[in-house]
């Protein structure tokens, strides 16, 4: 089929890509001129596992090309709307973006298409975007996004399922034609329904994120070990294996704080309360003084001091380093007084307002010298095989990252979240 995807940063190329891969013929859709020169050459500037290599394949295979002329969509089968929704800084989503593009696209959209929404966006959004369009002589949907950094091409061409809104049979036909060569897992639902899971899903996550933290402190001063409650609550059969407990840090980045913040706006708008998901917000936010905390039990002072901040990025696999945590420590350390000296394997550079904050280093080794604390933040794989000589001694490592390389090391300070201080 001949697919229109729309809006080119993470979301948009994993998808055109791994369509693409499926055997659909792809035109990538974005307004930025040089983003699309550097796709068309397979330069991407998102780092995920795998995709600069299939996106380049799928280049030389001739089903994958990139334009700006958005007037291509006169001419597929489907569109599909990947925009990354900005958030800002109170995880306020710009939705109107979104929807002014989509419109955009819709304008060429040829009679009996599909608009397909990805981008997160809140419950109601496609029944806007229809309503402002005007054009009942093409179909709506929603698939609500999966995108799980790092991982992002194996959950697209290997998915648990795919979970589709839909208003009527015709649009579930070409739908059903388009997932075909990828899977026949497809959860069906209407569009409201698709919508309104995509805020389930991130609300729950981000629930059992704060819940196994709030156990996790109560285990410190308990003589509790969180990870041993973990395997205790992951081996009973009503919650399993696979559940999202993981004592750790904070959740962080805009995806799951961004689906709250809806539910947050549609019970106000409702008249609905929601107390459990207003609790999360609170919960998280306290949370985030674990860190601050545990130094101050260490450190009376940061002034002067040289602290070392392991991985920056969101999450591992990314080189993504807005709302992450591991940024957000690093400026906090500095806010104290603390010289602060950072390593990830995958950024190399910082914008100017990190620069003057951070030193960024090229090497484990370079950025560990004469440190007298280090703080482990994205569990970057590489730092698995770091020479335990190089920590050290103090070391903050909420997610117990680095337990297996380190604690065995008697003249180390070894601080993690779950475990008596």
């Amino acid at each position: 089929m001949k697919i229109a995807v729309c809006g080119l940063w993470h979301l948009g190329t994993v998808t055109a890509a791994c369509l693409a891969s499926a055997g659909h013929t792809v035109v990538g859709l974005d307004d930025d001129p040089a983003l699309i020169d550097q796709l068309s050459a397979a330069v991407l500037r998102v780092a995920e596992p795998g995709l600069a290599d299939l996106s380049a394949a799928q280049l030389a295979a001739g089903r994958l090309r990139f334009s700006t002329d958005f007037a291509e969509t006169a001419d597929v089968d489907l569109v599909w709307i990947a925009y990354d929704t900005p958030v800002d800084e109170a995880d306020r989503a710009d939705t109107q973006f979104v929807q002014d593009r989509a419109l955009r696209a819709i304008a060429a959209m040829r009679p009996g298409a599909v608009l397909l929404v990805s981008s997160q966006m809140p419950v109601g959004s496609v029944a806007r975007i229809a309503a402002a369009a005007d054009r009942p002589d093409i179909h709506y949907a929603c698939s609500p996004e999966n995108l799980r950094l790092g991982k992002a091409i194996s959950v697209f061409l290997q998915p648990d399922r795919f979970v589709i809104g839909v208003r009527n049979q015709a649009t579930r036909d070409i739908l059903t034609a388009v997932f075909a060569p990828i899977t026949d897992r497809l959860e069906w639902m209407s569009v409201e329904s698709a919508e309104m899971t995509k805020h389930a899903i991130n609300a729950f996550l981000a629930t059992s994120i704060c819940f196994i933290n709030e156990i996790a402190t109560l285990c410190e001063s308990s003589g509790a070990d969180a990870l041993e409650v973990e395997r205790g609550l992951k081996s009973e059969q009503r919650i399993g294996p696979q559940s999202y407990l993981h004592a750790g840090g904070a959740f962080s980045g805009g995806t799951l704080a961004r689906d709250i913040a809806f539910l947050r706006t549609l019970a106000t708008q409702t008249g609905v309360g929601i107390p459990l998901v207003e609790g999360v917000f609170a919960s998280n936010e306290f949370h985030k003084t674990w860190l601050p905390r545990c130094i101050a039990g260490v450190f009376p002072s940061l002034v002067g001091r040289r602290v070392t901040v392991l991985g920056l990025t969101y999450k591992p696999g990314t080189d993504t380093l807005r709302r992450s945590a591991a940024v957000e420590a690093a400026q906090w350390l500095h806010a104290q007084g603390a010289e602060v000296h950072a390593f990830d394997p995958q950024v190399h550079t910082l914008p100017p307002g990190l620069a003057s904050q951070i030193t960024l280093h090229d090497s484990l080794a370079s950025a560990l010298a004469d440190t007298e604390a280090m703080v482990v933040m994205t569990p970057w794989p590489e730092f698995l095989v770091m020479d335990p000589a190089l920590a050290p001694s103090v070391v903050f490592d909420a997610a117990r990252f680095l337990e297996p390389v380190l604690l065995s090391q008697p003249r180390l300070r070894y601080f993690s979240i779950g475990r008596a201080l």
